[in-house]
């Protein structure tokens, strides 16, 4: 049986909240009950069946096709089944969730991936700010999971982040890695200024260099470090490419000496 199919019928005209639409969530309903979740975020009414047509089919395995940036919390605390987007989605994509996949062959707006625990979201395209960070007022950013971005982020990926994988196959924007609390981060064509800003734990990976290192940073000269070798196996089902250059010397740089000073930057190039 195919999966259940939502193709956007025109550019919607106010934003969309889609934290609803996920496998769990739609598990046991009819066509015409997801039809009449409402999605609108103003006081103009705004219904699934308004702006979708609705194929029906396994809701384990959703597709939605045609997708705006417009559209917000795409696979928000989902915990299992697939989400498949075939374009561009708006914020807090992914946020909360505990397992299952999302792949988003497009854009992702701020947020992506805020507080997810388990599972994995991939974006082909690029991600906004945030990405794996926190959201305001909470203690953490991701606590598990991994979040795959093919494309460039913004600044702050993974603030505050706890726990799991931030993988960012271009360039990764300002304090990246933020206050990092624990976790692993790799970007693999460097990042703007401060990566690892008064992170406490947790290691950033960077390949490409940086715009500039928090002064806080130690370094501790070239190394050949075991884990590298260790996260490569773990990486290749990922990234074989990038799984091949962890074999190359690195240099190790212990931080932030202005905060815990438990993290680590490991470069392939000299940032300083």
């Amino acid at each position: 049986m195919s999966g259940l199919t939502l193709t956007l019928k025109s550019p919607p005209a106010q934003r969309l909240n889609f934290a609803q639409i996920t496998p769990e969530k739609l598990k046991g309903l009819s066509e015409r009950e997801i039809a009449a979740i409402s999605v609108g975020v103003i006081r103009e009414p705004v219904l699934l069946g308004d702006v979708f047509n609705i194929v029906m089919g396994d809701v384990d395995n959703i597709r939605i096709a045609g997708s705006s940036d417009r559209v917000d919390h795409v696979g928000w605390g989902m915990s299992a089944g697939a989400i498949t987007v075939e374009g561009p989605t708006g914020a807090y994509s992914g946020c909360n969730l505990s397992g299952g996949s999302l792949t988003i062959k497009g854009d992702a707006g701020p947020w992506a991936g805020s507080g997810q625990s388990g599972g994995k979201i991939e974006i082909t395209g690029h991600a906004g700010d945030s990405a794996g960070g926190a959201l305001p007022g909470a203690a953490s950013g991701m606590r598990g999971g991994v979040l795959i971005v093919r494309g460039k982020v913004g600044a702050r990926a993974g603030d505050r982040m706890r726990r799991g994988l931030l993988m960012i196959e271009a360039k990764a924007g300002d304090y990246l890695g933020a206050s990092m609390i624990a976790g692993t981060i790799v970007a693999m064509q460097g990042a703007g200024v401060y990566p690892g800003y008064l992170m406490n734990r947790g290691t950033i990976i960077l390949d490409g260099g940086a715009g500039e290192l928090p002064p806080g940073f130690m370094d501790c000269g070239p190394q050949e470090l075991v884990v590298m070798r260790l996260m490569a196996k773990a990486i290749a089902p990922l990234n074989k490419q990038l799984a091949g250059r962890f074999a190359a010397p690195v240099r190790r740089y212990a931080g932030d000496m202005a905060a815990f000073g438990g993290g680590e930057i490991v470069a392939f190039e000299a940032l300083r």
